[in-house]
């Protein structure tokens, strides 16, 4: 956005009628697709994983997110096959670690395209941690992890059935582990690890802070 530009930052309840519209088979028509930030910020698979030969691999993802409470079911994609929907395949296993604002710069180190025999735990200074249930390290600095196994992996189709090159990853959270000054009374408290989640454009990222919080309960039923 230049310096002259002006931008309202709330939509009236009114009804939009000056709208853009495109669809995505022929171009969105903007400077950079707004998928990305309409639908975010997103929180970040930070996904640890092991190859069959032992290879440690840690790499971050933005489509990813939990589908189910009991039991606990997440699910991160990847456009490409690699090493991380490989590695989860063939081990059955892996780890998604919360990214607080002071493991972003690290986390950001393992978005680098390496080869395969590259540790990006190693890469990016990390320390691997032991898990309690899966094979799998878990990133040492990060306050929360969860242990899963691999529940399927399936290759996504467009609407006409034609395959895509995206693969998503679904698991099932066996192991839970959250680093105690996170937890007031025995609640977890979000704000407190200052998770970062990713927005739009090329490089843009949102911190989680207790200003941005508000309350709203459900309406309880007639």
């Amino acid at each position: 956005m230049s310096a002259n530009s002006s931008i309202t930052l709330a939509v009236p309840l009114a009804a939009c009628d000056d709208l853009h519209f495109y669809e995505p088979t022929r171009g969105h028509g903007l400077a950079h697709d707004p998928l990305g930030a309409i639908v975010g910020p997103r929180p970040i698979g930070w996904i640890s994983t092991r190859s069959a030969d032992g290879t440690l691999n840690l790499a971050p993802y933005s489509f990813f997110s939990v589908f189910n409470y009991a039991p606990p079911i997440l699910a991160f994609s990847s456009v490409g096959f690699k090493d991380t929907v490989r590695n989860a395949q063939q081990t059955g296993e892996f780890v998604w670690n919360i990214v607080t604002r002071d493991l972003a710069e690290p986390m950001n180190v393992t978005s680098t395209a390496v080869a395969a025999e590259i540790d990006e735990f190693a890469l990016a200074g990390l320390d691997a941690a032991p898990s309690r249930v899966v094979s799998v390290p878990r990133v040492a600095q990060s306050p929360v992890s969860f242990e899963c196994r691999v529940c399927d992996v399936m290759q996504l189709r467009a609407a006409d059935g034609s395959a895509l090159d995206t693969w998503m990853v679904t698991g099932e959270v066996v192991g839970v582990h959250i680093t105690r000054a996170l937890l007031d009374d025995g609640v977890y408290v979000t704000a407190a690890a200052r998770p970062i989640m990713r927005g739009g454009g090329t490089a843009d990222y949102f911190e989680i802070g207790e200003a941005a919080k508000f309350r709203m309960r459900r309406p309880k039923a007639a």
